[in-house]
């Protein structure tokens, strides 16, 4: 049952309302963790009981991160109201830690606040797709088959472009940095230490597109990564360490020292298709 002043259904936030709502601020570190958003068959209660109060954030974080899931999963569809007071006390949380919530969602794109409209959830159309919080939020939602295809498609788009581009560059330094990852990853593949293998992996790919030395393509590098680091979803044709992944890193690096970009580009290609997840994308039926 709700409990608060005004469900979501019945009201919507007033002009202002994020600084104006009248429960008193929490004590600093007076709950441990966000309670979820309650109601016996309430679909917000069902969304945020997978959220992510276990995940070490603060109660900032982890309210961006719940509220987060609930609309990218559906559960709270576009043009919903969101009612700040009703938030802060389902969550039990301040009113700053609402506000700034909701700031940092209406960032993504997920939300927006108008004045004598309120707070409300805004269509996929508007969503900033390319932010990290959302790729891995699509990753666990049921967009995740879309989610894996669409980043695959990207990357492969992105990372044999960054290839070719940085072995025209010759960046040493860099190439020395990306020499120490293949380095990294053979020595973690050899102790079958996935961990740090994937951390390797991930700085490589970061590193390459900062090697191309084109700053548009640095500002995707996020997409990158969010896509190397998204566990349970095999979609970087590296997630699952081989000795042919590995020989292709190394392939890259010694095609950027002689700056062969045929050779580069080749190879990145050659990775991206060591599992099929990420290879060539496929037509699609119409």
């Amino acid at each position: 049952m709700m409990t608060a002043a005004r469900s979501v259904e019945s009201g919507l936030a007033g002009s202002g309302e994020l600084d104006r709502y009248p429960y008193a601020e929490a004590p600093a570190g007076e709950r441990a963790a966000l309670r979820s958003w309650g109601g016996t068959d309430s679909e917000l209660g069902r969304a945020s009981r997978r959220g992510a109060a276990s995940r070490g954030r603060g109660l900032h974080g982890q309210l961006v991160q719940q509220l987060g899931q609930m609309i990218v999963s559906g559960d709270l569809g576009a043009d919903r109201p969101l009612v700040p007071e009703e938030i802060g006390q389902r969550f039990e949380v301040s009113r700053t830690v609402v506000r700034e919530s909701l700031r940092v969602l209406e960032a993504k794109g997920l939300v927006s606040a108008r004045p004598n409209v309120g707070t409300r959830v805004r269509p996929v159309s508007d969503w900033n797709l390319l932010d990290p919080d959302i790729i891995e939020w699509r990753a666990f939602g049921p967009s995740r088959d879309d989610q894996r295809r669409e980043l695959g498609e990207l990357r492969w788009t992105i990372e044999p472009l960054a290839a070719r581009l940085a072995a025209g560059h010759g960046r040493e330094d860099l190439q020395q940095r990306l020499g120490d990852m293949v380095e990294i990853m053979g020595h973690a593949m050899a102790q079958s230490d996935g961990i740090t293998f994937s951390r390797a992996d991930a700085e490589f790919h970061a590193l390459l597109i900062q090697a191309a030395g084109n700053r548009m393509l640095e500002h995707l590098a996020g997409i990158v990564s969010a896509a190397l680091q998204v566990s349970g979803a095999p979609v970087t044709g590296c997630d699952r360490p081989t000795e042919a992944s590995l020989g292709h890193h190394a392939r890259i690096v010694e095609a950027l020292a002689t700056d062969d970009s045929v050779a580069a580009e080749t190879a990145m290609r050659q990775l991206l298709m060591v599992h099929p997840e990420v290879g060539v994308p496929a037509p699609r039926e119409h």
